[in-house]
């Protein structure tokens, strides 16, 4: 999908999505705010996350033995680099400090042993397959999110659905209105200010009359312009204690955060987590990975205090495309493997939980570790992954239609909520 450029959006601000069909318009009163409103992050780690590396089994030895110089160290209070202790087998790398609070406040949930049926070990269609919520072979029209947001009744505004970026991923196609931007500061009327208020003023007389549709989308996008001005980025202060990364990622997480206060309803986001491919020095508790882990839990964590008190209306959903190998390679990296571990934070979710059991931390859970598997390996896939989604879906955001999001699909309930 293209990026829509700024007079475009503009035009689907007062004609929910259409740029030249006026019977199109669908903005109501109204509109802007859904009666029960619920937000959906997707964060998307691109280029297959080393969860195992993430949420570390510490009690379990083999995880030490098929990773000399990759492990984790098992949490110590003493010894540097140490992971922090969540259960009696599990503990985070110690890059996600961020996240640790979180956790134990029961709202962030990990579920273990995830992933497709793809065995191709290919970056672009393991995540065109997890985009599309599909199975090896089955292909669907548009995107998971996109059938989401037409399953809930999405109002169809250009801030309905948002990818923070240049543009729109795979997973919107086919949503009702989506935009890609990548600051709010790009929606406003360019003029000069000394222009703004009289025109702004001339623009509510013109729509004062709310008897026709022309009216009501008009007064609709006036009154989103409005919100979203007083949330510029020279006016916008984060919640005391929330500092964000100074990253693509952390600005990424700062302008979700000022939709969300804006009440422009904002029903999904979209953020990309690039360079997760570590085939090559992955690195342990310091290193290439754990960068990206500490740019991630930093992020996260300076959005939850952002939103905190929103977070009864948010959930943040973070996955990959695929896990990577048990083993490490002779690069001291990580070869592309199978499953992995997907994070749930928010509001409804029951949290401080590890669901799920690890797979045996053999390949393809044999008990032979010199086992030569042609194709990825790794970790066992115990869980579709779009169980995850569809009990997100239905159990957390309240849209009772999966089987219309995810035909064919017999899922498996985990306990999200």
């Amino acid at each position: 999908m293209k990026r829509i450029q700024r007079r475009s959006f503009l035009k689907q601000l007062a004609f929910g999505g259409s740029e030249s069909d006026l019977s199109k318009a669908r903005l109501e009163p109204g509109a802007l705010r859904r009666a029960e409103p619920q937000t959906l992050i997707c964060i998307f780690l691109r280029g297959g996350a080393d969860t195992l590396n993430m949420v570390i089994p510490y009690a379990d030895d083999q995880y030490y033995k098929v990773r000399p110089s990759l492990a984790i160290a098992a949490p110590s209070l003493s010894k540097p680099g140490a992971s922090l202790r969540i259960t009696d087998h599990y503990a985070f790398h110690p890059k996600m400090r961020p996240l640790l609070p979180i956790f134990k406040d029961g709202r962030m949930a990990v579920v273990q042993g995830v992933g497709t049926d793809n065995t191709s070990g290919s970056h672009f269609e393991a995540q065109d397959q997890v985009e599309h919520g599909e199975s090896e072979g089955r292909k669907l029209n548009g995107g998971w999110l996109g059938r989401y947001l037409r399953s809930c009744g999405s109002a169809g505004t250009p801030l309905s659905a948002v990818a923070i970026g240049h543009s729109l991923p795979e997973a919107l196609r086919g949503a009702p209105c989506a935009s890609a931007l990548s600051s709010l500061d790009e929606v406003e009327l360019k003029m000069p200010p000394e222009d703004k208020a009289n025109v702004t003023a001339a623009l509510s007389k013109l729509y004062s009359s709310d008897i026709d549709m022309l009216g009501r989308a008009g007064k609709s996008t006036i009154d989103l312009l409005s919100r979203v001005a007083k949330l510029q980025k020279s006016h916008y202060r984060p919640a005391p204690g929330s500092v964000y990364p100074d990253s693509e990622f952390g600005s990424s997480l700062k302008e979700v955060a000022r939709l969300i206060k804006a009440d422009v309803g904002l029903e999904v986001a979209c953020i990309d987590h690039n360079n997760w491919d570590t085939h090559f020095f992955q690195g342990s508790a310091d290193g290439l990975q754990a960068s990206n882990i500490e740019d991630l839990s930093c992020g996260l964590g300076a959005f939850y205090q952002d939103i905190e008190k929103q977070l009864d209306r948010v959930s943040i959903l973070v996955m990959t495309e695929f896990g990577r190998r048990i083993y490490e390679n002779s690069s001291m990296g990580t070869d592309h493997g199978r499953g992995f571990a997907m994070f749930i934070i928010g509001g409804k979710t029951k949290g401080g939980r590890v669901i799920g059991d690890l797979p045996h931390l053999s390949e393809n859970g044999s008990d032979d570790p010199l086992q030569y598997i042609v194709g990825p390996s790794g970790l066992a896939v115990r869980l579709d992954y779009r169980s995850v989604l569809a009990e997100l879906i239905q159990d957390v955001l309240g849209v009772q239609d999966v089987a219309g999001i995810f035909p064919g699909l017999q899922w498996q309930r985990i306990g999200l909520t």
